[in-house]
């Protein structure tokens, strides 16, 4: 048998961690070694610890901001909890609790109002947002924690206003609803980005651990304040002023360490934007930062996206001069009158059509409203193309979007590369299309 003594046969991990290595004994065992620094009990406490409340493979299974994201999100939930709390305490005090002089039924009349009202809520926010919540995570989640400690501080200010309580609670309970949906709907996008193993369930159960261990700390803290607070408003409100701007710093720091791959509106106007003023794309960690987090970010030419036909024209000539030398997936009609620009899908568009046919629309956009001279086109021709949409009729719009059709395909291939070197995600997106989608092509089979 040949001497193996002191050789190294293979080595193990457990993802980056846990490294050991395999030496054959004399006897023909195999004899497992661990690569570990001094302080193995500490270590072994860190794996435990990590095992319990961080996904399995972390850090490799997930997105390279989940720890940055968590940290901050273990801070907001800390600062909501002891919030919380102070609401609840403020709401239990206007039912009745501890108030001779009130009853039971008038206090459970009470509380039945305040959820049904909140349940309402749920119901029409879902139904109004639920399709947008996840083109704009970051934006959506960072308004539910705002509107979640509007929602607080009614609840502590209503037992000041005793004869607008009910109405108060009611209100308070009606934001909390759509705090309720608006938060766990982005949560739920968000833990899409961050599962990179397809490991979706076990990021969100391992988050579910991680604001399960914050909240028992927080109430651990409750029960300290709880006393102190009691009769003393002015505690009371001192507190929940350094609790919310906690929290809402620590929202403001969650969202802006994620960065997503994928575009939504307002990243793609931010890197084509970029790409039209420097010939280059920039990456997500160049363009997340700057992306707009407050809800009400609009282009200044409105864009419908997926648009159904009879929104856009009723004419069949308006339609056929639309069709007239178009090669792509989509037809783009542009209303200048009302600022508007309509586009409908073919229904084989993919990804990467929708994403031209919205960046066709932002480059309407920088034609009509940005200074932005391109690299790639002729400057001359570009200036004359946005004096004659600023100046010549309406009923001369057609041939001026069949001119930017041809400067598109022009663009867009280069861009389209820029967009996939730079680590964008192009075979889906979130900008958002409606689901109408139109077959052109139907006259033309029925032909044959």
């Amino acid at each position: 048998m040949t001497d193996l003594g002191g050789q190294v046969l293979c080595t193990e991990s457990y993802g980056s961690r846990n490294a050991q290595r395999y030496q054959p004994l004399p006897d023909g065992r195999l004899s497992c070694v661990l690569d570990r620094p001094e302080g193995q009990g500490y270590r072994s406490l860190q794996d435990v610890f990590m095992s319990v409340f961080l996904p399995q493979g972390y850090p490799e299974s997930v997105s390279p901001d989940y720890l940055a994201y968590q940290i901050w999100d273990t801070v907001q939930a800390f600062a909501s909890s002891i919030t919380g709390t102070l609401a609840t305490q403020a709401v239990l005090k206007g039912v009745g609790v501890g108030d001779e002089t009130s009853t039971v039924s008038a206090a459970t009349v009470t509380w039945i109002l305040k959820d049904g009202t909140g349940m309402l809520g749920r119901i029409l926010f879902a139904w109004s947002k639920g399709s947008k919540l996840d083109c704009d995570a970051k934006q959506w989640r960072l308004f539910a924690d705002v509107l979640n400690d509007v929602a607080i501080l009614m609840e502590i200010l209503a037992p000041a206003f005793p004869a607008c309580f009910t109405l108060i609670v009611c209100t308070s309970g009606f934001f909390k609803c759509i705090v309720g949906v608006a938060g766990g709907a982005t949560r739920a996008a968000l833990t899409m980005h961050q599962a990179r193993r397809d490991n979706m369930a076990d990021v969100s159960a391992k988050d579910g651990s991680q604001e399960t261990l914050v909240n028992l700390a927080g109430l651990l803290v409750s029960l300290l304040l709880i006393p102190l607070v009691a009769d003393n408003l002015r505690l009371t409100y001192s507190l929940y002023g350094l609790f919310t701007v906690l929290h809402l710093y620590a929202n403001y720091r969650a969202v802006r360490a994620v960065c997503m791959e994928t575009l939504n509106r307002a990243r793609l106007r931010l890197v084509f934007c970029h790409f039209l003023e420097r010939a280059e794309v920039p990456g997500p960690a160049i363009a997340n930062p700057q992306e707009p987090l407050v809800l009400g970010f609009r282009q200044q030419l409105k864009m419908t996206l997926g648009a159904p036909l009879h929104t856009v024209t009723s004419s069949v000539a308006d339609f056929q001069k639309a069709l007239e030398g178009n090669a792509t997936n989509y037809l783009i009609f542009f209303n200048r009158s009302e600022g508007a620009v309509s586009i409908l899908l073919h229904r084989r568009a993919g990804s990467v059509d929708v994403i031209k046919a919205c960046t066709h629309a932002l480059f309407l956009e920088s034609l009509l409203y940005w200074d932005v001279a391109t690299r790639f086109l002729d400057k001359r021709a570009v200036l004359d193309l946005r004096r004659r949409l600023h100046e010549e009729p309406n009923d001369k719009d057609c041939a001026v979007l069949s001119e930017t059709h041809w400067l598109m395909d022009r663009i867009f291939p280069e861009f389209l590369k820029g967009l996939t070197a730079a680590g964008w995600v192009t075979d889906r997106n979130l900008l958002g299309p409606e689901e109408w989608r139109v077959d052109w092509n139907i006259a033309g089979k029925k032909s044959h």
